[in-house]
């Protein structure tokens, strides 16, 4: 049992050991492996190499890049992965990003060593060394014969997008994202990197130049009616020989020659190569994309010139050579040069749109339709030609100082452009400095000979008279007078002396045109007088025709009348006769009708009284008494009358002893009560001789009904 623990605790301690030897060996394998000169570098960054120590020395004077194993910043770059050999108490190394310039942006480089630039140099000139991945053959001149050494400084080469292994020991790198640096450089350095940084993104350094789309925000103010995208490229140069004595402005290289095509300033060598000079360029970049270097050349962006329809363009070009005068000896108000020369070009631009430098020269745009001027004062034309001019005061024969509105109509033909622009400057000028007095001092003089009056009356004629002599000035100064129009004179106070004048003429027009009037109307007079003469013998013959008309229609007409009245005679014998005749079958007729008339009455009333009869009869049998049908004839006048049937009092003339009424005293009334009583009870009373009806009676009762 002891044996077995003693093994047991031997095993559990050598298992301790063991695993405590593996953690050593796990904990302390990394340093072991940095003390043993390993170096591992992640894929994303590079390491740049600093030598503490070394036999050779340290680096030479004005260096800061070691090329021959010298103590300080080495040249070799130590990419992702696994190194050996730098020991620590030798060597340092900096781990620092992989350099990334975004997609469509530029990335600006500063060497801190190399050769210094030369005096006339602005920027390091550019050196084949795989965009500064290869430090060595930077500071070398590997490469090429052709070939020079890095120098320190703002290079003049650029980086697109991408990702570089660049040696930030020997390189800057300015994006627009961030600046690619050590973080042991001096603070005067990083300040001036960072205002570097500032300015390139101030001036949209970081971005390629746009030409022809849409605006940027360099972009020179241009007018209202002009598309700030359809624009044009001035570039300014700022590294390269200076311009020679008396030039303003370069002149363009390498266009025609392949070997030194710059690619619109995008070569920087190239484009020193061909003699360019720095300062502002003849030659603009048209519409595209250009990845310009800002340390190199600024770009402005400045509308294309438009020569609008109606119009021509005369160009005064400052840059070019000396040219010989196109416009002859006899014309002394300046000269015509060709076209690449240097002054009034002789040939004009057509209404298009140009790539025109305008700090190279100005387009004047001269209208070649007919254009309006006013001589008016408050009014102007859209071409603002007239903007300044107003309408002409005026002193006439008679002191009256009206002021006189005028309008001309002028033409400028387009082969004499440049003759007007280079006598007069441009058209507006020519308009003020000449047209101007000119039309004044003529419109002037003839005031002076007219008064108010002839001046308002002979508009007309002083109209075509000024047209005609005008025109033959005009002529003279390259121009074409189309028309002059002439206006109503005002004057400007308000004492209305030019209406009093005007009612004085509408009355003098008024008399002479009522002359004419009773001119007129007496010779009306006259013919109205003979018309009526022979309107008179007219009317008279016709009276004199209708006359022996009228005869023979009256003549006509008696001899219609005789023949009508015989014939309306022997009408009326006729109608009498008939009427004879008519009348006796009538009265025989009449006295026919009366009689059987008479006999159907008769027979009629004699029927009607034998049925009434038949009648009353049965009604009086259906009774079974006649006295009964004569009490039911009472009674029912007696429902049918107003008064009372009992009256309210009764008067006795005469009484029984016994108090009971005779018979023969009671009354028709009484006797038929007593009837009517008697026969309800079954009484058989005696009809008194006067009630009994008789045959006669009853016929009679029987007719009456």
């Amino acid at each position: 049992m002891e044996t077995h623990v003693i093994a047991l605790i031997i095993d559990l301690g050598f298992v301790f050991w063991f695993g405590a030897g593996i953690g050593g060996c796990l904990v302390f394998a990394p340093f072991a492996a940095w003390l043993g000169g390993t170096r591992y570098i992640p894929n994303d960054k590079v390491g740049v190499v600093e030598k503490l120590w070394s036999r050779k020395g340290s680096v030479g004077e004005g260096r800061l890049l070691a090329s021959r194993g010298e103590a300080g910043y080495q040249m070799q770059l130590l990419r992702g992965g696994i190194h050996f050999g730098y020991w620590p108490w030798q060597y340092r190394i900096h781990k620092t990003p992989l350099t990334i310039v975004p997609q469509g942006k530029i990335g600006y480089v500063f060497a801190r060593d190399g050769r210094p630039v030369d005096a006339d140099q602005t920027l390091a000139r550019v050196v084949l060394c795989s965009d500064f991945q290869d430090a060595r053959a930077f500071l070398s001149g590997k490469g090429g014969e052709h070939m020079f050494v890095g120098q320190r400084g703002r290079q003049r080469a650029i980086l697109r997008e991408g990702v570089y292994a660049i040696n930030l020991a020997l390189f800057v790198v300015i994006t627009e994202d961030c600046v690619y640096r050590l973080s042991m450089m001096s603070m005067q350095e990083s300040q001036m990197i960072d205002k570097w940084r500032q300015m390139l993104q101030a001036a949209h350094g970081f971005d390629p130049v746009v030409v022809g789309a849409s605006p940027m925000p360099h972009f020179r103010e241009a007018s209202d009616s002009q598309d700030q995208g359809d624009t044009i490229g001035v570039v300014t140069v700022h590294d390269g020989p200076t311009l020679d004595t008396g030039q303003i402005i370069a002149p363009p290289v390498g266009l025609d020659d392949e070997m030194h095509n710059h690619s619109n300033f995008q070569d920087i060598e190239a484009f020193l190569r061909a003699g360019g000079r720095r300062g502002r360029q003849f030659a603009v970049l048209t519409d595209g994309t250009y990845f310009i270097n800002r340390w190199f050349a600024n770009v402005e962006l400045i509308p294309k010139t438009v020569v609008p329809i109606g119009h021509v363009g005369v160009v005064v070009s400052y840059f070019g050579e000396e040219g010989s005068d196109l416009s002859g000896a006899a014309f002394r108000h300046g000269e015509r040069v060709a076209s690449g020369e240097r002054g009034v070009q002789a040939k004009t631009l057509s209404p298009g749109k140009y790539a025109f430098n305008d700090y190279a020269g100005h387009v004047h745009r001269v209208p070649t339709t007919n254009f309006v001027l006013h001589w008016i004062t408050g009014r102007t034309e859209a071409h603002k030609f007239d903007e300044s001019l107003k309408s002409i005061d005026l002193v006439t024969a008679d002191a009256y100082e009206p002021s006189l509105p005028l309008s001309v109509v002028v033409h400028i033909d387009y082969q004499k452009a440049a003759s007007v622009v280079q006598r007069f400057g441009d058209v507006k000028k020519l308009i003020t400095q000449t047209l101007d007095p000119l039309l004044s001092a003529y419109f002037r003089d003839i005031a002076h000979k007219k008064t108010m009056l002839e001046l308002l009356h002979d508009r007309d004629l002083i109209q075509a008279e000024a047209r005609e002599e005008l025109q033959r000035k005009f002529c003279e100064f390259d121009i074409e007078l189309v028309d002059v129009l002439i206006g109503k004179p005002e004057t400007q106070e308000a004492t209305g002396e030019i209406e009093l004048l005007l009612e004085q003429l509408r009355l003098r027009q008024l008399s002479q045109e009522q002359v004419l009037t009773y001119q007129q109307q007496c010779a009306a007079s006259e013919k109205l007088k003979t018309l009526k003469m022979a309107q008179a013998q007219a009317e008279m013959q016709t009276e004199l025709t209708q006359s022996r008309v009228r005869i023979e229609i009256a003549k006509n007409q008696g001899e219609a009348e005789l023949e009508q009245a015989r014939m309306r005679a022997e009408q009326t014998i006729v109608d009498a006769e008939a009427d004879h005749r008519k009348h006796l079958l009538m009265a025989e007729a009449d006295g026919k009708a009366k009689k059987l008339l008479g006999e159907g009455e008769s027979t009629r009333v004699a029927l009607e009284g034998e049925a009434q009869a038949n009648v009353l009869r049965q009604q009086i049998e259906s009774y079974g008494d006649p006295r009964l049908y004569a009490v039911s004839i009472v009674s029912k006048h007696l429902a049918q009358s107003r008064q009372p049937l009992v009256p309210q009092q009764l008067f006795m003339t005469r009484a029984a002893s016994d108090g009971d009424s005779s018979n023969g005293d009671q009354g028709p009334l009484g006797m038929l009560i007593e009837m009517l009583l008697a026969e309800k009870v079954g009484f058989d009373p005696k009809i008194p001789a006067a009630l009994e009806p008789s045959t006669e009676s009853s016929h009679g009762l029987s007719a009456s009904a």
